[in-house]
């Protein structure tokens, strides 16, 4: 744990980090799929929903194995609430945020294969939860997802090939520096988050807030953040399909690679986050309609989906109590 003082220099340190490392990362990721004749849509699905999403790794991952070595008695809780929190955060606060910033423009193909694969992953971490394949029977859930990941992977790299367009103005040296970009930016973005993070949860438990609430809202927010950052930053400059793909991807990173490598390790309990992961699938079919209407995602869409989380953050914190659940 950090003391006060070096958490707030932390705070500081992390929102300058993932300022500059997002900034350089949109615009690295756009050159590259220029020069590339791939489509910026597919780069961030794949690339930068990776590196977007290696905090949530970091900490979910880490956790289970910490667990499973007999050093904290709770990485269960940390593990599968980052995870659920963080794939909230990324649909209501993120696209919120992001929206509101800028309207997102919606591709037909976002509709036709994107939206379908994330709606999919959610609907089935309920499915597994129910069934128990994140608790007693954990390692076959976690194969299965595993598995899921690969062909995620599988299917978006044919799809790059598939959409590749020659580009007749190629210059290596151009995509070099654009490939170093995103290699910086997302080291930027993952070292700035990981000051926040350390500094949110000394934060929390200095004020003793339950791990479980703790994984949900701060140590998710703060895992979403690289999420938030890029997807702000390429709203910001018209960048839609960076906006979008980046929350769209690594939500299927979340559920498919990130749980399912935790879940090789320990139970989960995914059993005892139900009220959440129904949550989680309740808000991902929000998003259907909210990405079907007029193709575009308004500042007032935004807005709303940003009350909704507060909502959520509300019901985290005590709210299911007052509603006597």
């Amino acid at each position: 744990m950090l003391p006060m003082e070096l958490a707030i220099v932390a705070f500081i340190a992390g929102i300058i980090l993932l300022y500059k490392g997002s900034d350089v990362l949109v615009d690295g990721t756009t050159g590259v799929a220029a020069h590339l004749g791939v489509s910026s849509m597919i780069i961030s699905v794949i690339v930068v929903a990776f590196g977007t999403s290696a905090p949530e790794f970091a900490i979910s991952v880490g956790a289970s194995v910490q667990q499973y070595a007999g050093f904290v008695p709770d990485g269960a809780d940390i593990s599968i609430g980052n995870i659920i929190g963080s794939c909230i955060a990324n649909l209501l606060l993120v696209i919120g945020i992001s929206a509101v910033i800028n309207p997102i423009k919606i591709q037909k193909g976002v509709i036709r294969r994107e939206l379908p694969i994330v709606t999919m992953a959610t609907g089935v971490l309920l499915l597994f939860a129910l069934m128990q394949l994140f608790d007693e029977f954990h390692r076959v859930g976690g194969i299965l997802f595993s598995f899921f990941f690969i062909l995620f992977i599988w299917y978006f790299i044919r799809c790059a090939k598939k959409e590749r367009v020659i580009n007749e103005k190629f210059n290596k040296d151009e995509t070099s520096k654009n490939i170093l970009f995103v290699i910086f930016g997302i080291a930027g973005v993952v070292l700035g988050a990981w000051f926040l993070i350390e500094s949110a949860i000394s934060l929390a438990y200095f004020f003793k807030i339950p791990t479980f609430v703790i994984s949900l809202s701060l140590v998710a927010v703060g895992t979403s953040l690289p999420e938030l950052v890029v997807s702000a930053m390429a709203s910001f400059k018209n960048e839609s399909d960076i906006a979008i793909g980046n929350v769209l991807g690594s939500n299927v990173f979340n559920i498919f690679l990130i749980l399912g490598i935790s879940a090789l390790f320990i139970p989960l309990n995914a059993i005892g986050s139900l009220d959440h992961l129904i949550l989680l699938l309740l808000i991902t079919l929000l998003m259907v309609p909210v990405l079907r209407s007029n193709h575009k995602i308004s500042r007032v869409e935004g807005f709303v989906l940003l009350i909704i989380y507060a909502l959520y953050m509300w019901y985290t914190f005590g709210g299911d109590k007052i509603l006597g659940f």
